[in-house]
């Protein structure tokens, strides 16, 4: 079989779509969940398709195969309904706006309670670096969420370690992280012992 063609695998056997049964179905690719949801739901017989990553050690979806008359119908009805759904996402990314602003003054709210000493503004740039939205950053955490003291504290003090030590200099001359942030460590709870009185 040539690179790039699908391939059913049951149990150890691999086999080529025609001998699986499922060459009368057509391909249609991930990225429009609601085009998607409708095809699968519209199709007798559906199979999802995966592709194995290299880089993130698993298998990632690709899209689904499906019988061409389900891809009609669900593109008909996706496009009688694409202004409505349109409005609801675009109702929905406002809502998660002023959710995501609230989160953030919440957590700057909790820097400060927790490190009054702070220099005024500061607790406000360090909940919006650490809550930045799909960063995976620690502020993003279900703890955090919850506005718990390890998640606030460990927030600061990385933000003292790149803000008010020499650490992000350390690394730029090709020092280990380790190495560098245990010389930095002293500088760190300096800053901290002192933003943490009123």
């Amino acid at each position: 079989m040539g690179k790039g063609n699908l391939l059913r695998k049951e149990g150890e056997r691999g086999l080529c779509l025609s001998c699986a049964d499922l060459d009368r179905l057509e391909f249609l690719a991930s990225g429009d969940a609601a085009l998607t949801r409708r095809a699968s739901k519209y199709s007798r017989l559906r199979a999802v398709v995966v592709q194995w990553s290299k880089a993130r050690k698993r298998y990632e979806r690709q899209g689904v195969l499906v019988e061409r008359s389900a891809i009609d119908k669900a593109e008909e009805e996706c496009l009688a309904d694409a202004e409505l759904r349109e409005a609801r996402r675009l109702r929905e990314a406002a809502r998660r706006e002023v959710t995501d602003r609230g989160f953030v003054k919440a957590f700057a709210a909790k820097i400060r309670e927790q490190y009054p000493g702070c220099p005024s503004g500061e607790e406000r740039r360090i909940a919006e670096h650490a809550c930045r939205k799909y960063s995976g950053r620690v502020g993003r955490s279900a703890d955090a969420k919850a506005l718990a003291a390890e998640p606030v504290d460990l927030v600061v003090q990385a933000h003292v370690r790149h803000e008010h030590t020499s650490y992000d200099d350390f690394l730029g001359a090709g020092l280990e992280r380790r190495e560098a942030r245990e010389i930095v460590q002293s500088d760190v709870h300096r800053v901290l012992r002192r933003w943490s009185k009123s």
